[in-house]
């Protein structure tokens, strides 16, 4: 087993020396990032072995790394993204540009439905190369594990290929990767005035061969007034659940309808998006262990408003940032950027945003056991930045890169 020591640590961010581990971080708590400064971390094979401060540093190992003024941070823990998908859609962003909204452009047949008719005209190979170089590009701005879904299949066959393509990435990416099968994203033109018989579809013939095949670890539905009732969303989360997919689950993005109260009820590890929020929804959530999932790069990409981050966090939520990585409404993985924009346009401090992409993130997916903090025994999935001055410089430098080396367990990721 070879080892790996990392010396001269500016700052060893997101620490957890505490004997009871910690499984998240909830209001006030958000505020405060443990870290060492001049500090060491020794890996051992893929686990983080041991750190502290340099004062207490082993004076040997396999391979040295002096990390003299610079950082380290546990990698990214991205918990939504739809990042198996074909092609772009380009034509909808000027689309947006000459003034139709997301709304507008799903009626008339695009978004989602215009992503499913490029991908079930793409084979699964050509999937699969698509995804991976996308894995490549967002290993390389420090994400470690991440969520998968599907949803732009919306036939069996397609949903298969999806799930199939996150099954075969997982083994050839050495990253952490949660699959979720979200075949109700959107009622396909054809059922357009068959609602009933799609998500019979969903439930009867998706989900069984999907759990048969063991695709998928969660369930999601987009409860919207664009695509699922709350009626619906509840079908599906049910039949999902007898499957033992826990829900995770797109809501509130456009309107209030009461998809927070219909995933609480039913246990959803998450409900997404949250651009809008009342007050008894809050209330709701604080009942829970459902995390809120904020997603600004969906908002700030089709020019919509914020999610109200710090009113949830005010009141005593955990929150979590993600990407949405997707081909429509968010057509990049890039975590650091999400970060910024949850600094600039939230309101969220440096310290809430590493938190809600680190630790919660792991949360969100269930990885808390081992990602999410530097702690001994956890996965060796760390960062090394550049120089930088200070933490807030990595939410500041938004169109930059600082991430020097990604490791991946224990590994030094030679492939970005």
């Amino acid at each position: 087993m070879s080892s790996l020591l990392i010396k001269n640590i500016k700052n060893l961010v997101q620490t957890d020396e505490n004997t009871s581990h910690r499984s998240l971080v909830r209001g006030d708590a958000m505020r405060h990032l443990p870290s060492i400064e001049n500090a060491f971390l020794l890996i051992e094979g893929d686990e983080i072995e041991d750190f502290g401060a340099m004062e207490h540093c082993p004076d040997r190992a396999d391979e040295i790394i002096d990390a003299s003024g610079k950082m380290v941070f546990p990698c990214w823990c991205d918990s939504h993204s739809h990042l198996v998908f074909a092609g772009s859609r380009d034509q909808e962003f000027v689309d947006r540009i000459n003034g139709l909204s997301y709304e507008e452009i799903a009626r008339r047949g695009g978004g989602i439905l215009n992503s499913a008719r490029r991908l079930q005209d793409t084979s699964e190979e050509e999937l699969l190369e698509q995804a991976y170089d996308r894995i490549q590009e967002i290993r390389s701005f420090g994400t470690g594990a991440i969520e998968i879904k599907s949803g732009y299949g919306l036939t069996l066959e397609s949903e298969l290929k999806i799930l199939r393509v996150i099954q075969r990435l997982k083994t050839l990416t050495g990253l952490a990767i949660k699959a979720t099968f979200l075949g109700a994203h959107a009622i396909p033109q054809s059922y357009k005035n068959k609602r009933a018989e799609y998500v019979d579809l969903v439930i009867n013939a998706m989900l069984p061969q999907i759990a048969a095949e063991g695709l998928a670890d969660y369930i999601d539905v987009f409860c919207e007034k664009v695509a699922f009732s709350v009626e619906e969303t509840a079908q599906i989360i049910k039949a999902g659940k007898k499957y033992g997919l826990k829900p995770k689950i797109h809501t509130n993005q456009f309107n209030c309808m009461g998809g927070i109260q219909i995933s609480v009820e039913h246990d959803a590890l998450s409900v997404d998006h949250l651009e809008v929020v009342n007050d008894e929804e809050i209330a709701c959530l604080l009942t829970s262990n459902t995390i809120p999932t904020l997603l600004p790069s969906a908002p700030f990409f089709i020019n919509d408003h914020y999610p109200p981050a710090r009113k949830l966090i005010d009141a005593g939520l955990p929150v979590a940032l993600a990407t949405d990585y997707n081909p429509g409404s968010t057509p990049s993985g890039r975590m650091p950027f999400v970060l910024s924009l949850a600094c600039i346009k939230m309101s969220m401090s440096p310290e809430e945003v590493i938190n809600a992409a680190t630790i919660n993130g792991a949360y969100a997916m269930e990885l808390g056991e081992s990602h999410g903090t530097i702690r001994k025994g956890k996965k060796a999935n760390i960062f090394i930045t550049k120089k930088i001055p200070s933490i807030a410089y990595i939410p500041y430098a938004f169109g930059s890169n600082l991430v020097e080396k990604t490791i991946i367990n224990g590994k030094i990721d030679d492939k970005v």
